[in-house]
């Protein structure tokens, strides 16, 4: 039980999601399918909270004596991805959401999609249709990789 609860709070955390999610519960045994399903769920779990609340808490930290230098950069963070991702997109805002999360590159996915979403004030449900989309393509991807990448590993140090 150990293993699947370490497997969906990793996929939970910012920059590692279902990214360091699959391969860490792929790796400690846990069963691919269940994985993918386990951490695409983790993933998922905070977005709204994200779209919602992050904006807030953010802008009132900015200012802040500790926190506000960290703070401050991932608003600058999250806005300049959006404008990048806005720019790019143009009107085809809701399909490059989706790409920018399905891909996994540093830097992106589900979290940092979400909070450039609510920085840009873009719909709610539309922003979590392509979130949740990203997220599939993001889990084929990995999956696939991790699957080769495992499988490779094994066939060498048999």
């Amino acid at each position: 039980m150990k293993k699947y609860i370490l497997t969906l709070l990793i996929s939970m955390v910012p920059i590692l999601e279902l990214r360091g999610g699959i391969p860490f519960g792929v790796g400690m045994g846990v069963p691919w399918k269940q994985a993918v399903l386990i951490c695409m769920i983790g993933n998922m779990i905070p977005v709204p909270f994200v779209f919602f609340f992050a904006r807030k808490i953010l802008e009132w930290g900015a200012d802040k004596p500790v926190i506000g230098k960290f703070f401050t950069w991932c608003l600058e963070k999250g806005h300049h991805g959006g404008e990048k991702l806005k720019e790019k997109a143009g009107r085809g805002m809701f399909w490059a959401l989706l790409l920018f999360v399905g891909i996994p590159l540093p830097g992106t996915g589900a979290w940092t999609g979400t909070l450039a979403a609510s920085l840009l004030d873009l719909d709610f449900k539309k922003s979590i249709v392509a979130v949740m989309l990203g997220v599939c393509l993001a889990a084929i991807i990995i999956t696939v990789l991790t699957l080769l990448g495992f499988g490779a590993f094994t066939a060498v140090t048999k």
